[in-house]
């Protein structure tokens, strides 16, 4: 089973870009996109429901903002989100229950200049962990997905030191995901993958992207007893048409 997430950056925007030839060339089993920044309404029948895939949307109650959506080829028992109005309102979480295991796609605050948004994203992440260890208690794996807006260590960016007070690598939201990943987790990519200069966001600016410029900010996690059903996780960085590129993982189905 091929699984993928993709901050899109405007799903009407990435529409005209190719995105639906994308989808059916890569063909995964499941894509999760976040930053949808839509409403269904807003939609045509085409995107809504692309052929051989079945869609769930979680949008922001403010037009144009946020949002996640979810393609799947097989049909989820439930879909459901987190439950809390501050970040079911802003579309950040879509939980999809599947036989083998929980999935979560998510779209993290970001902690925005002069940490204006820090302490909402860091109850955002104290929420993720408790439904996911209250998940995992119950007997279910969790495979949770999207743009965490963090790089969480040094190698995760390509100017950590000139980063240091810049949303997205403040001390705080990195502790916060070491905390997550302490208490059971895996960063899959980072498993498999232990070499620098692997990044999934670019500026648009100073052609940050050609000369690879990055940040590592999009993530696929696991509890670790569902490491044993992972065979890889990989970077997309040639896919085109948002400052993202997807990620994938491959299980075993």
């Amino acid at each position: 089973m091929r699984l993928i997430s993709w901050n899109i950056n405007g799903i009407r925007a990435i529409q005209k870009k190719g995105f639906l030839d994308w989808l059916d060339q890569e063909s995964p089993d499941i894509l999760c996109v976040q930053e949808i920044k839509a409403n269904q309404s807003q939609l045509d029948e085409e995107l809504i429901n692309p052929v051989g895939y079945i869609s769930s949307w979680q949008s922001a109650t403010k037009a144009g903002y946020s949002g996640t959506a979810v393609f799947c080829k097989k049909q989820p028992k439930s879909v459901l989100n987190l439950g809390i109005d501050e970040f079911d309102s802003e579309g950040r979480v879509q939980i999809l229950e599947f036989d083998q295991f929980s999935l979560i796609n998510t779209y993290f605050p970001n902690s925005q200049p002069e940490r204006k948004r820090l302490d909402y994203k860091l109850r955002f992440f104290d929420a993720i962990l408790k439904y996911s260890n209250k998940a995992v208690a119950n007997g279910k794996n969790i495979i949770m997905c999207g743009d965490y807006n963090v790089a969480h260590t040094a190698i995760d960016l390509a100017n950590p030191k000139t980063n240091e007070n810049n949303a997205g690598y403040y001390i705080e939201e990195r502790d916060a995901m070491s905390k997550f990943l302490s208490n059971g987790y895996v960063d899959t990519f980072r498993h498999f993958h232990k070499e620098p200069n692997q990044y999934t966001w670019w500026s648009y600016r100073t052609n940050a992207r050609e000369r690879n410029i990055g940040w590592r900010i999009d993530y696929f996690t696991v509890n670790e007893t569902f490491m044993s059903k992972v065979k890889s996780a990989g970077i997309m960085p040639n896919v085109l048409g948002s400052d993202h590129c997807p990620i994938s993982l491959e299980i075993d189905g």
